[in-house]
């Protein structure tokens, strides 16, 4: 079994999971993407990587004018299919495919939005060039996902947890590492913001249904970690924990 193939499999029994998840599914930065695509209201947005389609949702119910909501696995996309139409985004369509791979023609849209799916892709430089290819000049690529910190010890506790509990997990990446690759893929740096989430221990293992013999190793490296991790993360006797996300946000250039 490939990557993509496990990543399928993973989160397509979970696909349900991740429609409920409160940390996919609520946000400042979904209100954010509303926000972002009524003036003017004429955009067309790929939602790359959409998962339960919670970023579709909500440039649907901003008002672009056409959403593509883009994932290879099509159990979450049956998942993003019903819960649109149960909300009325007619503008609303779903496309099975990967990241690499985009089966759409050069300058189709004017947003590339990836919303917690980036750090699954097998080859993250790869789906960048194709997200050039197919935004117009001057379009936008939105990129929301969790970021690890440039310092090195802290970044190998983050990959190391990251893949305890969930196989498919390739990288969280650094934002210095996301703006030169996105530059190398023909992007503008334009702006980045960044916050903490809380992930709730029992509730972050549950969502991905992490094997028990996983989730001892997870608990096990936990206990282990430094003790500048053990801050950074500010990790709490029940092993729940923050991370970083970050909004990085670049421009085509024309």
């Amino acid at each position: 079994m490939d990557q993509q193939e496990m990543t399928v499999k993973q989160f397509g029994s979970s696909a349900q999971h991740y429609l409920a998840s409160a940390v996919h599914a609520a946000g400042a930065d979904l209100e954010r993407l509303a926000a972002l695509v009524r003036d003017p209201p004429s955009v067309r947005a790929l939602d790359l990587g959409c998962g339960a389609g919670h970023a579709a949702y909500a440039l649907a119910r901003g008002g672009a004018r056409r959403v593509v909501a883009y994932d290879p696995s099509p159990d979450m996309l049956n998942v993003v299919a019903e819960e649109a139409a149960r909300r009325g985004h007619e503008v609303l369509e779903t496309v099975v495919g990967s990241a690499e791979r985009l089966p759409f023609d050069s300058s189709s849209f004017d947003l590339v939005v990836t919303r917690y799916s980036a750090h699954h892709w097998a080859h993250v430089p790869r789906a960048l060039e194709e997200c050039a290819r197919v935004t117009a000049p001057g379009g936008r690529l939105i990129v929301i996902d969790v970021i690890a910190p440039e310092t090195p010890l802290l970044d190998t506790c983050l990959q190391v947890i990251e893949f305890l509990r969930d196989a498919s997990h390739v990288r969280d990446y650094r934002i210095s590492e996301w703006q030169e690759m996105q530059r190398a893929a023909g992007f503008v740096h334009s702006a980045v913001d960044s916050w903490k989430i809380l992930m709730d221990f029992p509730t972050w293992i549950a969502r991905i249904g992490t094997p028990e013999a996983r989730v001892a190793a997870l608990r096990s490296v936990f206990a282990d970690l430094p003790r500048e991790a053990q801050e950074y993360y500010a990790i709490s006797a029940g092993l729940s924990f923050q991370i970083d996300t970050a909004w990085i946000e670049s421009v085509k250039r024309a």
